[in-house]
């Protein structure tokens, strides 16, 4: 992931990003916390709207699919890291064969889930590019719209 996908993801958007707007700004918050205090269903009615519009932030699917992709990256760098040092990988059977055996094939999977993941990233792109050849394709052949004709006398 890019700096520039970090810088965006995070710091900026949080209160008034594109995709929130006003709804979340601390002012309403604050409103909402006066509202419990001096009479409570105007707070509960507040939290209602805020949570009913989407305003907290929570639906936003590829931003929260991006977050989750660079968590998942950042515990295999943590794991690999601990690997490193010895003696915090999974306990031991016991039983050597079996533990070179379990490490490789967790290797494995990680590497699958890892192709995986970068196969569904091409796939979306494709598709992606499958739609938007597919509009310009159209908006290309399109009739064009008729002439008007200046009036004879």
């Amino acid at each position: 992931m890019s700096t520039a996908e970090r810088t965006y993801d995070y710091p900026r958007d949080r209160w008034h990003g594109p995709s929130y707007g006003w709804r979340l700004h601390p002012g309403w918050i604050v409103l909402m916390i006066l509202g419990f205090i001096f009479w409570w269903p105007v707070g509960l009615a507040l939290l209602a709207f805020m949570i009913w519009s989407r305003g907290m932030g929570c639906h936003s699917s590829d931003r929260w699919h991006r977050k989750m992709e660079r968590m998942e990256e950042k515990m295999g760098r943590m794991r690999e890291r601990m690997e490193r040092f010895g003696g915090f990988g999974p306990p031991s059977s016991g039983n050597h064969a079996f533990d070179e055996y379990r490490t490789e094939t967790l290797r494995r999977l990680e590497e699958e889930q890892r192709e995986f993941r970068d196969f569904l990233d091409r796939l979306r792109f494709a598709k992606d590019k499958a739609e938007f050849d597919q509009f310009m394709a159209d908006r290309r052949n399109r009739p064009a719209p008729p002439q008007p004709q200046p009036p004879q006398n």
